[in-house]
């Protein structure tokens, strides 16, 4: 049975995009409390859409790509005292299309060692922690 507030929780949905063992890392370019600062792709899901075809739909705005969706990575991260729940998802490249910087600041793909050379979210650091196996 779902209760009101479960009801009205936002779903925003991430991509880790792994390519050749690496990560692609989006740096926010707005807003202006969150300029500067790393995260995943993706975005909220919108009435009647499936996670996977939000996502699918986010990549090719903010990056111009098709991606393939795989396995979630890590668990929930409860958002806004639990108005919203971001859920990442692992991804891949559908093609040899090049992610492009479309709505963010810029693109930086990262190993492994790499992954804590940015400033991350508060919101994808949990994810960050939890990916770190599959870049190996």
């Amino acid at each position: 049975m779902q209760t009101e507030e479960t009801a009205t929780t936002q779903v925003i949905v991430g991509a880790a995009i792994i390519d050749q063992g690496r990560v692609l890392a989006c740096q926010r370019a707005e807003p202006p409390e969150m300029a500067g600062r790393w995260e995943f792709p993706g975005g909220k899901v919108e009435p009647g859409e499936t996670e996977v075809a939000a996502l699918r739909r986010e990549c090719q705005e903010e990056l111009g790509v098709r991606v393939e969706i795989g396995a979630r990575v890590g668990t929930d991260v409860p958002l806004g005292r639990g108005s919203a729940v971001l859920k990442v998802y692992a991804a891949r490249l559908a093609d040899a299309a090049v992610p492009q910087a479309l709505e963010h600041t810029q693109l930086r793909w990262l190993a492994g060692p790499e992954l804590y050379t940015v400033d991350w979210l508060p919101a994808d650091a949990p994810i960050v922690t939890a990916l770190r196996p599959l870049l190996a």
